[in-house]
């Protein structure tokens, strides 16, 4: 078993067992599938070990195949799992991914109501986790799907502004997953605005913000203490502005074939949060962001395009 040591990146949410069709066509024709991992946080978990940083990450999974399938992957990506629990009373969540030959969004089935990682509570939540020095990563999911998996992502909040952490919030809305846009919305920012970095999407601002532009999604969250926005402008570029003043876009990365565009976001954000854990400057922060969310629009899978240390090294150096 690992020992429990203090990692310098921790994140928590849902990872399901992700079945995506090996060939093109409505899911309900598919009779082969290949099986890996879907959930937001785990993909920027799985981003971070790979860059060589020590990523933990909490969850609960149930008592069957899928959480066992689960644990292993994310072990093999030298992720801690020491804080992912049992249930054994709620199943492993799951989902259906259909494949697509023309730069779509698939088509994507979810069957997580009631999962076990639903269950996540506060008492899951270890305080001895938080250390001066670690950087807590949460999303607009965690706290979308269910009551007890919002409180806590909270009290994992608290606990890492209690001591110091920073802390970055991807907005990721899931409109479905809320009871009504009005809910969404107040909850999305009331994190948020606790955040010291938040990444929003272009779109995602008309909604949280009133406004698709850049610099006016940027300023709502400055204005409510926020240090660093970063807004995701699709396949374009990234704008980002700081509390100091500091502003600009970057531009992104050209890419001759859209294969998948699933995880995009999420690998954008491992770019952004690599890079400024190692001190590296707002412009190239962005930079490795549109570089990570190039590479996964490439392939087929949320995490298969995240890059190695070394491979990220010599991309860097090469473009």
């Amino acid at each position: 078993m690992q020992s429990k040591q203090t990692p310098s990146f921790v994140t928590l949410g849902e990872t399901m067992a992700m079945f995506v069709a090996k060939t093109p066509g409505p899911l309900a024709d598919i009779e082969e599938f290949h099986r890996s991992l879907a959930g937001a946080e785990v993909n920027v978990a799985i981003g971070m070990a790979r860059l060589g940083f020590e990523a933990c990450y909490i969850s609960k999974v149930g008592k069957d195949s899928f959480g066992q399938f689960i644990c292993q992957a994310i072990r093999k990506e030298n992720i801690r799992t020491d804080w992912i629990s049992t249930s054994t009373s709620h199943p492993t969540g799951f989902m259906l991914k259909s494949n697509v030959t023309d730069g779509s969004d698939p088509k994507v089935e979810y069957f997580r109501k009631n999962s076990a990682a639903s269950t996540l509570s506060t008492t899951d939540i270890d305080e001895n986790l938080f250390k001066a020095g670690t950087h807590l990563h949460l999303t607009g999911i965690s706290i979308a799907v269910s009551s007890t998996m919002r409180e806590a992502t909270k009290h994992a909040l608290n606990l890492a502004k209690e001591q110091g952490c920073s802390v970055s919030f991807d907005t990721n809305l899931r409109p479905t997953l809320w009871p009504d846009q009005a809910t969404m919305v107040a909850t999305i920012n009331e994190f948020a605005f606790a955040s010291d970095i938040v990444l929003p999407g272009i779109e995602e601002g008309k909604i949280l913000a009133g406004s698709d532009q850049p610099e006016v999604i940027a300023d709502f969250y400055l204005q409510h203490g926020v240090k660093t926005v970063i807004v995701k402008l699709g396949s374009k570029d990234a704008y980002f502005k700081t509390s100091s003043g500091e502003s600009g876009t970057v531009a992104g990365f050209p890419v001759a074939k859209v294969v998948d565009t699933v995880g995009a976001g999420d690998s954008f954000a491992v770019g952004v949060i690599s890079a400024l854990l190692e001190g590296k400057t707002m412009e190239q922060a962005a930079r490795r962001g549109n570089l990570l969310g190039s590479l996964t629009v490439q392939v087929r899978g949320d995490s298969e395009g995240l890059p190695t240390r070394a491979a990220l090294n010599q991309l860097e150096k090469e473009s």
